[in-house]
């Protein structure tokens, strides 16, 4: 069983990036259950999607994962990864972004949010297991892709690119194919070529 929880605030493709990875599992054969908790996410507010699959042939009977139990965490915002960290297991991954973006508390206080001081947190959180964070400089993966829209399939491509998603490169295309508008779809493979090539 593989659980694999998405993070991120609304408009950064939190909900595709699960449906991509969903497809890309049952293409796989595996039995797959995906949920979305979204609540207040029009943009700006938090939405963590659940991707629960039976990669070893079990099936999957509940949507949610369970906290401790996420194999991995792939946050596009850190301060999202930072919430949800409650939910990795003690052997689990995190793979994060380093974009920040600020939510409407933080504009309020005289405290500037800055994404690197989370980062830094989080380095210091793993420190002793360094391998369980995979920081992804998304802002150089993302001008070299062309646009900052395609950050869900960048993160999904560095997840797979670092071993953590057992799921290969032409996987994750042929569920782009499938799940992004015609339109995008170019966009989104340039975006995988991004960080594999």
């Amino acid at each position: 069983m593989l659980n694999v929880m998405l993070t991120g605030v609304g408009g950064q493709g939190t909900v595709l990036a699960a449906k991509v990875l969903a497809q890309a599992a049952q293409e796989k054969g595996w039995h797959v259950r995906t949920a979305e908790t979204i609540g207040m996410a029009q943009r700006g507010g938090s939405v963590v999607s659940h991707v629960r699959m039976g990669n070893g042939g079990e099936e999957v009977y509940s949507p949610l994962i369970a906290k401790g139990s996420a194999d991995v965490i792939i946050a596009f915002e850190p301060a999202e990864g930072a919430r949800v960290l409650p939910y990795l297991s003690s052997t689990g991954a995190l793979v994060t972004a380093t974009t920040a973006i600020q939510p409407v508390t933080a504009a309020l206080s005289t405290d500037p949010y800055r994404g690197a001081r989370v980062i830094e947190q989080l380095v210091g959180v793993f420190d002793s297991t360094p391998d369980r964070l995979i920081v992804v400089p998304d802002t150089a993966l993302l001008k070299r892709a062309g646009s900052r829209k395609v950050l869900n399939t960048v993160l999904l491509a560095s997840a797979i690119a670092t071993g953590r998603l057992p799921l290969t490169v032409e996987d994750l295309r042929e569920a782009v194919r499938v799940c992004v508008k015609p339109q995008f779809v170019d966009m989104n493979l340039k975006a995988i070529d991004s960080v594999v090539l």
